[in-house]
């Protein structure tokens, strides 16, 4: 079972893992539940639209706290920024569209977290499997095409 704010109020999400409330920290999980895969520029957008006026760095500083205390995943698909989701605690994976960019959640396809077994662990403690399909979205091969998908 995953976390994620938008099922819970945020207000005890941040108090549960010993956040300060704040007006701010508030309007990005807002933001982050709304928008699931959105960059921190997309996020700071979305939380003056909200509240008002924030710094990018008060948006990269509330991320990052949210992130360390497991609140939100941070994922960041190759050449691409950080993207920000509040689903945590699956070890659910992702499908990238090459085209626009399209970004969707693609569940474990076995067992439970790690859902995947390194061939060998070094020793490590594995606790997370990190996955990104890339491919071309229904939407995109359309225009390309011309054909549905």
């Amino acid at each position: 079972m995953y976390n994620t704010c938008m099922h819970s109020d945020p207000a005890k999400v941040l108090r549960k893992h010993g956040v300060q409330v704040t007006a701010q920290r508030l309007a990005i999980l807002r933001v982050v539940a709304a928008r699931p895969h959105a960059t921190a520029d997309v996020i700071a957008e979305g939380v003056r639209a909200d509240i008002g006026a924030i710094s990018r760095q008060a948006v990269y500083d509330s991320l990052g706290l949210l992130v360390e205390k497991g609140i939100v995943r941070r994922i960041q698909p190759a050449g691409s920024p950080a993207r920000y989701e509040d689903r945590v605690g699956d070890n659910h994976h992702h499908l990238i569209c090459r085209v626009c960019g399209k970004t969707v959640d693609v569940s474990c396809a076995i067992g439970e977290a790690p859902c995947l077994t390194a061939d060998d662990d070094a020793q490590f403690q594995i606790d997370e499997a990190e996955v990104i399909f890339w491919g071309t979205c229904p939407q995109c091969l359309q225009n390309v095409s011309g054909i549905s998908a």
